[in-house]
C-alpha cells in the first residue's frame, strides 16, 4: 500500500476511496513514531480551522427566522462570533441585517469555516466553490446523505472524495453544528438555541437531539463548555479526531463522547488511551436494538 500523510494529516493510501464507516486509511498503517507524531500533529492543527476559524461563511443563510438555516446565521452573529460573518444567499443582498453574497466566491476575504444549510443535491458544487475559494474546513448541516439509503450513502462518499481532494476538513452531513464558548471566540455554529456558559468541558455528539439536550443541561446546571461538535454521519471528522485534538486543547479539563458507532474501533481505542492518560474521557455508546438507539 502506498502509505501517505494527505494535506489534512489523514494516513492512507493514494488508491483507496474513504469509508465513512470505518476509517480504513489509518486503521492498516502504522507508521515510524516521527511519521506518527507529524501525521497527528498535522491532524490537530487541520481542525483549528473548525473550532478557531477566523471568518465563517453560512452558506443558504436565510432572511427570515424560523428555519435551522436561518437560526444558524442568527445563532452565530447573535452569540457574539468575535470573527468575520458572511452570509451567501443568491436571492437576497441582505440576510438579517448583514450584507450578503451569492456564491461563497463572491466574498473578498480569506473564508476558514463554511456552514452548509442548501438542499442534499446542491451539496456537491457548493463544496466545489469552497474549494475554489481556498475554504479550510466545512460543516455540511444538511441532511439527506447515509440516514436516507444507499443513494444518500454514494453521495455521502461522494462529498467525503469531493471534500478531501480540496484538503477540506468536514463536519458531518446531518449535524447539529459546532460551538466554541471561549471568550475569545464565542462560535455558535448550531441551530441550537442556547449557548452554555465557558468552562472545561469538551463534547462530542454523534446524535444531534442529544446534543441538544446535552447543551440544555449545560446551560440549566451551569456546566462550562469548552467546544461542542455534533458529529453527525461521520463522512471525515472523527470522534478520534477530536479526542486528539482535545488532548492538549489547554481549555479542555474532560472530554465527554456520545457515540452511535465507534468507526475505526483500534484507532478509537489507541486515541483515547492516551489521552485518558492526561484528562478523563467518558464515553457513552448507543444500544445496537432499537430500543437502545432511541
Amino acid at each position: 500500500m502506498d502509505g501517505v500523510i494527505d494535506s489534512r494529516g489523514h494516513m492512507g493510501s493514494r488508491s483507496e476511496g474513504h469509508d465513512f464507516h470505518q476509517r480504513k486509511e489509518s486503521a492498516p498503517v502504522r507508521p515510524h513514531l516521527s511519521a506518527r507524531f507529524c501525521y497527528g500533529r498535522c491532524m490537530v492543527a487541520s481542525l483549528d480551522a473548525l473550532l478557531r476559524p477566523r471568518s465563517i461563511a453560512v452558506i443558504g443563510a436565510a432572511r427570515k427566522r424560523g428555519s435551522i438555516a436561518a437560526e444558524v446565521f442568527h445563532n452565530l452573529v447573535h452569540v457574539g462570533f468575535q470573527g468575520a460573518v458572511y452570509p451567501v444567499n443568491p436571492k437576497a443582498p441582505v440576510v438579517q441585517s448583514v450584507r450578503a453574497y451569492a456564491t461563497v466566491e463572491d466574498i473578498p476575504d480569506a473564508v476558514d469555516l463554511a456552514l452548509l444549510v442548501v438542499p442534499a443535491a446542491q451539496v456537491l458544487e457548493t463544496i466545489d466553490a469552497c474549494g475554489r475559494k481556498g475554504v479550510r474546513a466545512v460543516v455540511v448541516i444538511s441532511a439527506g446523505f447515509a440516514e436516507t439509503g444507499p443513494e444518500g450513502a454514494a453521495l455521502q462518499q461522494a462529498l467525503a472524495d469531493r471534500a478531501r481532494s480540496y484538503g477540506m476538513r468536514v463536519v458531518g452531513p446531518n449535524c447539529l453544528g459546532v460551538l466554541n464558548a471561549h471568550p475569545d471566540v464565542r462560535m455558535g455554529a448550531t441551530f441550537a438555541p442556547n449557548f452554555p456558559p465557558f468552562g472545561g468541558v469538551a463534547v462530542c455528539s454523534q446524535s444531534g437531539a442529544l446534543g441538544l439536550a446535552i447543551l440544555d443541561l449545560a446551560l440549566e446546571v451551569g456546566m462550562g463548555i469548552s467546544s461542542f461538535v455534533s458529529i453527525g454521519n461521520r463522512a471525515d471528522v472523527s470522534a478520534a479526531d477530536l479526542m486528539a485534538y482535545w488532548e492538549d486543547d489547554p481549555d479542555t479539563r474532560v472530554v465527554l463522547l456520545y457515540l452511535e458507532n465507534l468507526g475505526d474501533p483500534a484507532e478509537f481505542l489507541e486515541v483515547a488511551r492516551r489521552v485518558s492518560r492526561k484528562k478523563p474521557v467518558a464515553v457513552v455508546k448507543s444500544g445496537r436494538t432499537e430500543a437502545g438507539r432511541r
